[in-house]
């Protein structure tokens, strides 16, 4: 099992093709029009700065489960390059805390941000959920799309989420769940080209949430909708590949090809699922001192060199 990951193994996650070049958002950007440094609105980003499965569609049913509105401190964990945290703060005024591991997308996170003119809404910090000080109870709600997938070390990262969330606070999750027994080529593609070593089962994680603490517990099937998607995508770029690669280059191309088909190949297997999961912190629980603005600016100094 790998330890969770750190910058100093950032290698290992940048084995997963859809991180390798994230700076293909601009040249995205400047294909439909958009300028360096020209303005934009969340909405303009949305097809190319959601990493996740269905877009801001997932977004919209955090905002709608969640209830978020513009009074709620929101952590987003594993945030990418910013896709989500710019939607939810755009659409509701939320404020939100976007965390990310890898230094290169928190830095196309942060310009994109500015670019949107919510950086005063969306504050961005590169780090590990792992690795936040140990004060918590600031944020309403977390929430994380295809993240937790990355981290092993799911009693660690479920005690911090707890921390870290106010009384009554709530936690939104996309992951990855295991529903059959993996063979050898399924379990190369999670641990290689997925960076994901532990999957557990829908009552498996159900569990693991219930012994650190969250109560109301729900879980969501998605296996069904991710399938398709993930098949959906692959077709359509496929079918737009020759163009992608005008745009990007012949090795982005193959890189995103490669991914995507590896990932129709994990759901097509059905011992691959996904899940929503939104589970609560007791609304009785103490509350500890809030993490201030100074604590996490350390830990961004820390990771962002």
């Amino acid at each position: 099992m790998l330890d969770h990951p750190k910058v100093s193994n950032m290698s290992n996650i940048k084995k997963m093709k859809l991180y390798r070049h994230p700076e293909r958002i601009y040249d995205d950007l400047n294909a439909v029009g958009y300028k360096k440094d020209a303005p934009l609105k969340a909405g303009d980003l949305a097809s190319f700065d959601q990493y996740h499965y269905l877009g801001t569609e997932a977004v919209d049913d955090a905002i709608s489960s969640l209830k978020i509105s513009s009074k709620m401190k929101i952590i987003d964990i594993g945030s990418g390059i910013g896709g989500p945290a710019r939607y939810l703060a755009e659409k509701t005024g939320c404020h939100v805390t976007a965390l990310e591991l890898q230094p290169d997308l928190d830095r196309i996170a942060c310009s994109l941000t500015e670019r949107c003119g919510l950086s005063g809404s969306v504050r961005h910090l590169c780090g590990d959920i792992l690795d936040l000080p140990e004060k918590g109870g600031d944020f309403d709600a977390g929430v994380s799309w295809l993240s937790f997938l990355h981290i092993p070390d799911r009693a660690a990262l479920l005690k911090k989420c707890y921390e870290i969330l106010k009384p009554g606070g709530k936690l939104f999750i996309e992951d990855f769940c295991k529903r059959g027994e993996l063979d050898q080529e399924e379990t190369k593609i999670l641990s290689e080209d997925t960076y994901c070593s532990y999957l557990p089962t829908a009552e498996e994680y159900k569990g693991q949430l219930i012994e650190n603490g969250f109560t109301q517990v729900e879980l969501v099937d998605k296996t069904d909708l991710w399938n398709s998607f993930v098949k959906e995508r692959l077709d359509k770029f496929i079918k737009s590949r020759d163009r992608y690669a005008e745009v990007h280059g012949i090795e982005v191309a193959e890189d995103l090809e490669d991914f995507y088909k590896k990932m129709s190949r994990l759901f097509t297997g059905g011992n691959v699922g996904g899940l929503r999961i939104i589970a609560a912190k007791n609304p009785a629980a103490g509350r500890k001192t809030e993490l201030g603005v100074e604590d996490l600016a350390l830990k961004k100094s820390a990771f962002s060199s």
